[in-house]
């Protein structure tokens, strides 16, 4: 009976050490050890964003010991922000990566979130345009980049036509569909998240995929970004980041109707209907054709940096090999 009595008392012992309590603290201390950083967003949260949600809602991040923030970009855009130090991480694009290295700064793609461009200029199906020639006459609404303009003339190019019969405005921060009802013809768009939403409101539209038309025109877009310091002084951290990323991609991939509840949970007051259907549509495009997520190819980055150069838009030629790496994928 006095064995059994000790046995009770040993078990009330370690129930008692091991109370809420505790367990509460010892998980404060845990979340204290994790190494702080950042990941800025390119633009409001989407589906191009869902692996680095998943990452953080399914621990990928602790267990690499990061507490990762991701946040919005504000007046002060991701590029700025993680080439300034002011962000370890950012959500970029090929496009201005190597803009922003023909300037002297030291921004590097560290992985590509989507293997091909998925981006077109769209137009509601009843303005008849299906091919870049049917562009002459009509109306595109930008947001005043000098790679509209080029983008819009070498396509336009091949169908014999001069981009001096488009009227170019700059929309701002109006919606593709607002504009659509005004006096705007076409626009460029991720057929992805736009696209899909035309899907779901009935509406047709006609795209006209870059990649249709150029080879050098299927950059990464986007692209995750960190800057030349944190490769050379933090290098575990960036791995670490990577690592988890991509399994929150991986996941993605797999998973897609799970991966759109997390976003959904992270940020409510997207659509749900919306994230549902164009995270169905890009998963598969995430990898595509690459060995694994996330992989970038020399050849990419010098045939659209070598097309750059030709339409005036870069001052001198890029070294690609600085612009990106992959030692931080996974293996």
């Amino acid at each position: 009976m006095k064995k059994w009595l000790i046995v009770l008392c040993c078990l009330l012992m370690i129930a008692g050490c091991s109370n809420p309590k505790s367990t509460q603290e010892t998980k404060k201390k845990d979340k204290q050890s994790l190494k702080k950083v950042t990941v800025v967003l390119d633009w409001t949260p989407n589906t191009n964003h869902t692996g680095l949600y998943v990452a953080k809602e399914k621990g990928y991040f602790e267990k690499e010991g990061l507490d990762v923030n991701i946040m919005m970009p504000g007046e002060t855009g991701a590029d700025q922000l993680v080439a300034s130090g002011k962000s370890e991480f950012g959500v970029s694009y090929q496009e201005s990566i190597t803009q922003a290295r023909i300037q002297g700064v030291p921004l590097v793609s560290i992985a590509a979130v989507i293997q091909h461009n998925t981006s077109g200029f769209a137009s509601p199906a009843s303005k008849n345009i299906v091919s870049p020639k049917d562009f002459a006459g009509k109306t595109y609404g930008g947001w005043g980049s000098p790679i509209e303009k080029s983008v819009i003339s070498s396509l336009m190019k091949k169908g014999n036509t001069d981009i001096s019969k488009v009227s170019i405005v700059n929309m701002g921060d109006t919606d593709f569909f607002t504009a659509m009802k005004r006096d705007i013809d076409f626009a460029w768009i991720y057929y992805g998240w736009t696209g899909i939403e035309a899907e779901l409101r009935g509406e047709k539209l006609n795209m006209v995929y870059l990649t249709d038309y150029s080879d050098k025109l299927d950059y990464y877009t986007p692209v995750l970004a960190t800057n030349e310091t944190m490769i050379k002084e933090n290098p575990e951290t960036v791995k670490s980041f990577v690592k988890a990323v991509s399994k929150g991609y991986e996941f993605a991939i797999k998973n897609p109707s799970d991966a759109s509840d997390i976003l959904i949970k992270a940020v409510p007051d997207l659509d749900p209907k919306l994230v549902k259907k164009s995270q169905e549509w890009l998963a598969p495009k995430y990898q595509d054709d690459a060995p694994r997520w996330g992989e970038q190819k020399q050849e990419v980055w010098e045939n659209y940096a070598s097309w750059m150069f030709e339409n005036g838009l870069l001052e001198k030629k890029l070294d690609a090999k600085k612009a990106f790496t992959n030692e931080f994928l996974p293996q």
